[in-house]
């Protein structure tokens, strides 16, 4: 029994040293695949935009008000997702869970914009070309956003059990890339859809 306890006393590993965690290489994974995905749509976009016999995009130029107030949200959520970790392993937890929530915060507020958005358009996911694109396009990566607050709640919550400290954070680092990768991806939507048709 004795023996037990000390095996329970002693302190959860820390992983190998100098080495990347498989997580790490699984995130790694997931970004090209998704990266793929994300460039075939897009590519799909261009071309089929210089098929288009008629002006593209149909209903004219593209508003850049709220996709730009957008797109500076997504940009300064990955910045306090950085952030937190940043505080973390400086042994600064509630400066970590600070700059998550305000991440979370931001990431919520970039949905809600994003459905304003939506809501606003004259043309829906059937009505043209254009408009399948568009919404196929922005709702894949509505997803992504949507999953990556899921992960960023789940790591809020470990962090705020304390289950994180300066030496054991690697899924806040895992976590991070992928929000990383979500804000990366934006940026290419953005130019795509709303600066691209005014070149």
């Amino acid at each position: 029994m004795s023996e037990a306890r000390q095996l329970l006393d002693q302190p959860l590993p820390v992983g190998s040293e100098g080495k990347l965690a498989g997580g790490w290489w699984g995130i790694v994974a997931l970004i090209v695949t998704e990266g793929s995905l994300f460039g075939y749509l897009l590519f799909s976009y261009f071309y089929l935009s210089s098929q288009a016999e008629r002006h593209w995009p149909p209903e004219g130029l593209p508003s850049l008000l709220l996709p730009s107030i957008n797109t500076a949200i997504l940009i300064a959520s990955s910045v306090f997702v950085w952030a937190s970790e940043y505080c973390l392993a400086r042994k600064r937890k509630r400066g970590s869970v600070v700059m998550m929530l305000v991440a979370i915060v931001l990431g919520a507020l970039f949905v809600g914009i994003q459905l304003k958005e939506w809501s606003s358009k004259t043309y829906g996911m059937t009505s043209d070309l254009y408009g399948s694109l568009y919404f196929t396009i922005t709702g894949f990566h509505m997803l992504h956003v949507v999953i990556g607050l899921v992960i960023l709640l789940l790591l809020l919550a470990w962090i705020s059990f304390r289950y994180f400290d300066e030496k054991r954070h690697a899924a806040i680092t895992i976590g991070g890339i992928y929000w990383h990768f979500v804000d990366v991806v934006w940026l290419f939507v953005f130019t795509t859809l709303y600066l691209f048709p005014y070149m």
